[in-house]
């Protein structure tokens, strides 16, 4: 259901918000770790390692629809905020618009781009065959995957990080059942794999949508609503597109990697796409507590609290950096035996190779943490450019590791890669981030003095900037000892209100 992060205490709101997310990430990655397993344990090392070889160029293309599609849903989250119904579901008309074309083109010219891109990329000959079959497969089922994602950050956007962990679940079991049906039952192959994933995010999609109807009003997109204008879709892609060419370019960075590691061989593509796998569980936490602190940032510009937006996020730095350091000495202490959950025995070199890549990921997990938290916070706002800006030096960083450290030391340069790519993207945020924590902080000392400084905090989803919000009640005390369902201040009750009295059988438009 509908949840206000505009009310409570904000570490409270945030954690609570997280951890569902968090869970969300994990059951995703469950398809993935469900692959590798069953793929490495019955297909053997190679066809894992024909896998992995897709992972970065899956990443570039599926990585920037999936960007883009959490970056339609922040004009979502703003307008939930500030209470305004009919911006609520025109942003969800014109994100489903341009998810739809987005989906369009990646599953009608990704799949004849797949083979061309593995042997640029120079995937070794021997796992080409399946590599192909596995990321054409992937692309042919690029629109469940999308609209899954879509679906579920307009659900986060008004503040539900629980319904998609259900549906996931739902999908993460029924994707069990079909690969082990597809793979050692009907020997399919890396196909199979694939397919049984494409599936059961197809599945997610449906869940969603019915729950949609049934439950959440406020998002059932009218008739008119449909008819968008050209600037309320410019405005959507201009949050939406930094999002997704950040994910592409972080992408392009790991294809330079790739390269490095198909000219090491398969025993290096092997070990980096199994330490990938245990790396991905660590990152699904910390990447969760950005998403939250953007959806929390995004919801309180709405309602003009930039008192809540700047103690949230120095509380979710807090927690953030202080989990990240825990969680990267317990990876870095069991790396070797969560990797070999995924090998068979007699692999010790791919082994060894992975715990390499975890101990140093691990040791770095806290730096990762302070980046997604102001990253997070920075888009919530409104901020496209500077987020953007990190992906280019993230590029930099993981071309320079793979081609220059990785040409003197081998696997061991190629890994340094993630850690150098995470201290540029942080030194430029950091900076970035005072300077809208010092705005914020004007307007703060500004209402406190009772004074009407124009102090421009953000841009809301109408495009207009928010300057010099009025405060509600809720505003003046903004540390209510606990969350509520239903949404704070009173333009986001005229919304809740509004949602509650339409009637189930009234006619309107899913988000579909």
């Amino acid at each position: 259901m509908p949840r206000s992060l505009t009310s409570g205490s904000p570490w409270r709101v945030i954690s609570l918000f997280t951890v569902p997310l968090f869970l969300g990430n994990v059951v995703q990655q469950l398809y993935q770790v469900t692959d590798a397993i069953v793929v490495g344990r019955v297909l053997g090392v190679e066809a894992l390692a024909a896998v992995g070889a897709t992972g970065s160029f899956l990443f570039l293309l599926l990585g920037f629809a999936w960007g883009m599609t959490t970056g339609f849903a922040i004009p979502t989250a703003q307008a939930f905020g500030a209470g305004d119904a009919r911006a609520v579901r025109r942003s969800v008309a014109a994100g489903t618009i341009l998810s739809a074309a987005v989906s369009l083109l990646v599953t009608a010219g990704a799949p004849f781009l797949a083979e061309p891109a593995l042997r640029l990329l120079r995937t070794p000959p021997e796992l080409l065959p399946q590599a192909t079959t596995f990321a054409v497969v992937t692309f042919l089922g690029a629109a469940a995957i999308m609209f899954f994602n879509y679906l579920s950050a307009v659900l986060r956007a008004i503040g539900d990080s629980r319904t998609p962990l259900l549906y996931l679940v739902a999908s993460c079991v029924l994707n069990i059942v079909l690969v082990l049906g597809a793979v050692p039952g009907l020997g399919l192959g890396v196909g199979g794999a694939a397919l049984a994933t494409v599936v059961s995010q197809g599945a997610s999609v449906a869940l969603c949508l019915a729950h949609v109807r049934r439950r959440v009003p406020a998002l059932h997109v009218r008739r008119e609503d449909w008819r968008v204008t050209r600037d309320e879709l410019r405005h959507q892609l201009r949050l939406g597109l930094p999002m997704g060419f950040q994910a592409s370019i972080i992408a392009i960075g790991i294809l330079a990697v790739q390269v490095r590691l198909n000219d090491l061989g398969a025993d290096a593509v092997a070990a980096y796409t199994t330490a990938s796998r245990v790396d991905q569980f660590a990152m699904a936490l910390l990447g969760s507590a950005g998403l939250a602190v953007s959806m929390f940032a995004a919801q309180n510009l709405g309602a003009g609290r930039a008192d809540r937006i700047r103690t949230g996020v120095v509380q979710a730095l807090w927690l953030t950096v202080g989990g990240s350091a825990v969680l990267g000495a317990g990876i870095a202490l069991g790396g070797a035996t969560l990797v070999r959950v995924f090998v068979g025995p007699g692999e010790e070199a791919v082994v060894s190779m992975a715990a390499y890549f975890l101990h140093v990921n691990g040791a770095l997990y806290a730096v990762l943490g302070a980046l997604f938290v102001l990253r997070g916070a920075l888009q919530g706002l409104g901020h496209t450019w500077v987020p953007t800006l990190t992906g280019v030096l993230e590029l930099v960083c993981r071309v320079g590791a793979a081609v220059v450290l990785g040409a003197s030391w081998g696997y061991e340069g190629v890994v340094w890669g993630n850690p150098l790519a995470w201290l540029a993207a942080l030194a430029l945020l950091v900076p970035a981030y005072v300077h809208a924590h010092r705005t914020l902080a004007e307007r703060v000392a500004a209402r406190a003095q009772g004074r009407r400084d124009p102090v421009v905090l953000g841009e809301l989803a109408s495009g207009g900037d928010v300057i010099d919000a009025v405060a509600t009640d809720g505003d003046r005390d903004g540390h209510a000892d606990a969350t509520t369902d239903a949404p704070a201040g009173p333009g986001a009750r005229a919304l809740h209100d509004a949602g509650t009295r339409r009637s189930s059988d009234e006619r309107c438009s899913s988000p579909s």
